[in-house]
């Protein structure tokens, strides 16, 4: 008769080892994958989480599945849970969702950019230098969610002139406008851009939502936060929403 052992995974659902008790030179604190903190029993009810099956003198080279609940409790494992709410978003027709989703997009936005420079035996990547740069990007990541996306929809009239709009997501009735801050464009340069922009766009027939990204890799924008509360607002009619990426350096 064999026993089982223990496993150690992260919170994001990565396996560091099935053999917790035996090879305990394998236990890490951290994710080697992701850097999320590490566990080896139920949040909830403290059971351990089930591990490798070992019998004595067999050698197996099989790795135990991650589960996704609790066996003694059946609370679902916090991987479980996260993938359970990403698909309640993606999979609700309400607007809101809709909504929080594209700030998920724009929030990861920074990571997803430094990690494409971190490219295998320094291959070619896109740099990001421009709004362009930044268009490109987050027009990828956009597909993974969305299908119906329309970019440089023309905005209507505002003070005599018009203007392009980033992306419009036609079905949500969002629409997405990109900036990208450099020496010229700083904080007072962007809220001036934006107090127009939103004033163009609560006259576009297709939006509901405008969510205006600020991505600030270097920084020249000293309190996002204030810019961020200063600019968005919310109502029934129309919903403006201004998000700087990175907010700390």
């Amino acid at each position: 008769m064999g026993t089982y052992d223990v496993q150690q995974v992260c919170l994001k659902g990565h396996q560091t080892t099935d053999s917790y008790n035996r090879h305990p030179q394998f236990r890490r604190k951290y994710c080697p994958t992701c850097g999320t903190e590490t566990i080896y029993e139920c949040p909830s009810c403290k059971h351990p989480i089930r591990g490798d099956y070992h019998v004595e003198g067999v050698f197996a080279v099989s790795t135990t599945p991650v589960p996704t609940h609790c066996e003694n409790c059946g609370t679902a494992f916090p991987w479980t849970e996260a993938k359970l709410q990403a698909a309640r978003v993606v999979g609700s027709s309400d607007l809101r969702d809709r909504l929080k989703l594209v700030e998920v997009i724009c929030g990861r936005f920074h990571l997803v950019a430094r990690q494409l420079n971190s490219r295998h035996d320094d291959r070619g990547t896109l740099e990001i230098k421009d709004e362009y740069d930044v268009q490109d990007l987050l027009h990828a990541l956009l597909k993974i969610h969305f299908e119906d996306i329309r970019p440089e929809e023309w905005a209507p009239s505002y003070a005599g002139s018009s203007s392009r709009v980033d992306f419009l997501l036609k079905e949500e009735r969002i629409v997405i406008e990109a900036k990208k801050t450099r020496k010229t464009l700083k904080a007072k340069e962007v809220g001036e851009q934006l107090i127009l922009d939103i004033e163009k766009y609560k006259k576009h027939p297709d939006c509901k939502i405008l969510v205006c990204f600020v991505y600030d890799p270097e920084g020249w924008i000293a309190n996002p936060r204030g810019l961020e509360a200063d600019l968005s607002s919310d109502s029934d009619e129309f919903t403006a929403r201004v998000l700087v990426v990175p907010r700390g350096h």
